[in-house]
């Protein structure tokens, strides 16, 4: 497999990206929507929320926590998460930025 070669691309299409990524899986997303839902940090019962093996719920969280929209804070033997706010709004306007692209130059191309 060839290397991606993210370098040769801006910081801000690589952060893109990796905002893409993150919602590239529907685990992910459960995740996410069910810590809006519960609006409070969460220790553990994502298992039994979302539906799948600790290993993979773990995976997934690491995911999410690398990339900044969700924090994680250590209590007791556990981790608890919650959203991080001040990146989320970050990672929104980023993307909303991307998406609006398309507002300003409505002509036809083809």
């Amino acid at each position: 497999m060839g290397l991606a070669k993210t370098e040769i691309f801006t910081d801000e299409q690589n952060q893109i990206a990796l905002f893409a990524k993150a919602f590239g899986h529907p685990a992910r997303v459960a995740i996410l929507q069910h810590l809006f839902k519960l609006n409070t940090c969460i220790c553990g019962d994502l298992v039994e929320e979302i539906g799948l093996a600790q290993p993979t719920i773990s995976q997934h969280l690491k995911e999410l926590k690398n990339l900044g929209l969700i924090k994680g804070n250590v209590e007791g033997t556990s981790v608890c998460y919650c959203i991080d706010h001040n990146n989320w709004s970050k990672m929104k306007e980023t993307m909303q930025n991307f998406l609006d692209q398309d507002i300003s130059g409505q002509g036809d191309c083809c």
